[in-house]
Parts: structure tokens; sequence; C-alpha cells
């Protein structure tokens, strides 16, 4: 029998922490009061559709799910409207590196997922474009960072040793992927 305090299958102290993530994982960054190791923040604006995002993906090591699915939302190919799960190691190699250039700017998303069609598309009028690139699996970005030179955020993600990494000066973009480790 139960009390009439207890919850089934869970105990208040979970409860709380369910509640608390779920929460954080809705606020926009300018709410919460620092970057901590316990909640794993991030922020992005889309230069093709204009938005922008903030929130924590991750809290005491858990992914937050609801949160993953806004940050997919919002890489999603611009082209086509289509959604793909977003990596999230990729999202973890994201906030490795925010947190080394110790920046509240938000991630220009310049392409995060492609459709098999976009991708297609690219490779017919552009160089560089992979035939099996791990933007059609959400496994890939190209990103800037406003007040960074991408030079800087190249250097650092090939430190990282943490997957692809692609430098275009010409574009002004750098490539990230958790793919193998490999730089071009």
């Amino acid at each position: 029998m139960m009390n009439g305090n207890a919850l089934p299958f869970t105990n208040r102290r979970t409860f709380l922490k369910m509640s608390v993530s779920a929460a954080l994982s809705l606020l926009p960054i300018s709410a919460m009061a620092v970057q901590t190791p316990e909640h794993q923040i991030l922020s992005f604006y889309n230069i093709h559709t204009g938005e922008s995002l903030s929130t924590c993906y991750r809290s005491h090591g858990k992914l937050i799910h609801r949160a993953v699915g806004r940050i997919s939302t919002i890489m999603r190919d611009h082209r086509t409207g289509e959604i793909k799960p977003v990596d999230p190691d990729l999202l973890d190699l994201l906030h490795r590196i925010v947190m080394e250039i110790n920046t509240s700017e938000p991630i220009s998303i310049i392409s995060g997922y492609r459709s098999p069609e976009t991708n297609a598309a690219l490779r017919r009028v552009t160089r560089g474009v992979a035939k099996n690139s791990l933007h059609m699996k959400g496994r890939a970005i190209d990103i800037r960072v406003p007040g960074f030179r991408t030079e800087e955020i190249r250097e650092l993600a090939v430190d990282l040793h943490s997957g692809g990494v692609g430098y275009y000066p010409s574009s002004d973009f750098v490539h990230l992927d958790t793919g193998p480790v490999k730089v071009w």
C-alpha cells in the first residue's frame, strides 16, 4: 500500500531530480546562473533560418532527450525541413569546444543535418561535399563562433582528437564530425 505522498515506481528525490532536469532543458541560457560541470549547456544560431536556441542538453551526465530533440530541430536540413537526431557525441564535442574557448556566444550553424537529396545537390555544385557525408547521419556540423577566428576553432578541435575536422578558410567555417580522427 502506498502512502499519500509516494509516487509509483520512484521516490521523491528521483522525481525532483527528473523535474529539475526537465525544467533546465526549457530555460534560456540567460535564466541559468552559470555553466557547471553538472549542467552542459549549448547555444546555437542557425544562419539560414534565423532561429536561436540555448538549452541544457545533459544534466548530471544524463542526456535530456527533449533538449536533444530541440537541437536536432535547429540543426535540421533548412532546404527540406527534414530532421535527423543529432549524435550526442557531437554535442559533447561542441560543449568541450565552448568550454575551452570560454564563451557564451551561440554557435553559428552553417550546415547541420543534410538529407541525402540536399547532399547530392550540393555535391553537384560544390567541391568538398562527401558522397557519404556524416551530415546525412546527424554526426557532423559546420560552424563559426562569433568573436573567434575559425582557424582558432580548427586548432582546438584538432587538439581534442575527437573526430574529423575540416577547415574551409575561404568560406570561413570549420567542419566537425564524430567519425574517425581525420584532418583536412
